[in-house]
């Protein structure tokens, strides 16, 4: 399916248009069936199989329901005037409508992402990252703490250790993270021990909401007695997702490049109607 939409996968659109004279305003259920009906134009297209500059190839899906390409953007553009209508909420009919039909068409078209999807990984950033930390002393251990800042939404804790030969910790060693609420208690700890002379993977997701205020990571603690350590710890990385509905409504508002519709239908559009 990444190839089946690749020309206009997801949707954004944060194509307004402010629309100077009178169009049909189409209904919320008629437009995800525009929507649906245009992403399958997208496939064939993405294809290969047509030139999209030689055509208009939307205007008749358009005309099908009794539109025009006018009436298109006229609606599209008053959803900023709407109150408590999302755009969102009307391309996500249509993908539920593709994925339905998928189940009957070898599922060609269940594989596509969902835009909740989309915007999750186009908002997932790292919020801490560090591709080397060796210790080798007791007082290096402080390099192996950390403190990270939150906000509502996911976190994914991830690295690569190593607990060498030269280390004395016979007894072992062990790994926490944790998230921290505002009236500094601990949920959601996790501990772990860690293994001897082989790299190790670790990953650990967290969801924090707003009674969190960090992340604690302190990935060297001694069981017993502390002796001198010897570990290596690679490609540290804690990455921040925010909330689906967030991320949906940051996709649309910043004008992301995926488009439900080709370049071409907005190349028609009065650059007087378009924001």
């Amino acid at each position: 399916m990444k190839k089946f939409f690749q020309i206009g996968a997801f949707a954004l659109l944060a194509l307004l248009f402010a629309a100077c004279a009178r169009h049909k305003i189409i209904p919320d259920d008629k437009l995800a069936q525009i929507f649906h009906d245009a992403f399958l134009t997208n496939a064939y297209i993405g294809n290969g199989n047509v030139k999209t500059d030689s055509l208009r190839i939307y205007e008749p899906i358009f005309a099908s329901y009794g539109y025009t390409t006018d009436d298109v953007h006229y609606t599209i553009g008053n959803f900023s005037k709407r109150k408590s209508a999302r755009l969102g909420d009307v391309v996500e009919r249509a993908i539920e409508m593709l994925e339905k039909e998928g189940k009957f068409y070898n599922r060609e078209v269940a594989v596509l992402d969902t835009i909740d999807n989309v915007a999750r990984r186009t908002f997932t950033r790292a919020v801490l990252a560090d591709t080397l930390i060796r210790v080798r002393s007791l007082a290096d251990t402080a390099r192996l703490s950390f403190s990270v800042d939150i906000e509502p939404g996911d976190y994914l804790v991830t690295l690569k250790y190593l607990v060498d030969s030269l280390d004395r910790n016979d007894r072992g060693l062990k790994g926490s993270v944790w998230l921290e609420r505002r009236d500094s208690t601990r949920t959601g700890v996790y501990t772990t021990t860690l293994r001897r002379n082989r790299e190790e993977t670790f990953s650990r997701r967290f969801t924090a909401d707003s009674s969190h205020r960090r992340l604690r990571i302190d990935f060297l603690d001694f069981t017993g007695k502390p002796q001198r350590p010897s570990v290596t710890v690679t490609d540290l990385k804690v990455e921040y997702t925010p909330p689906t509905r967030t991320a949906v409504e940051k996709l649309y508002e910043q004008q992301l490049d995926i488009r439900i519709f080709a370049d071409e239908f907005f190349r028609t559009a009065n650059p007087a109607d378009s924001l």
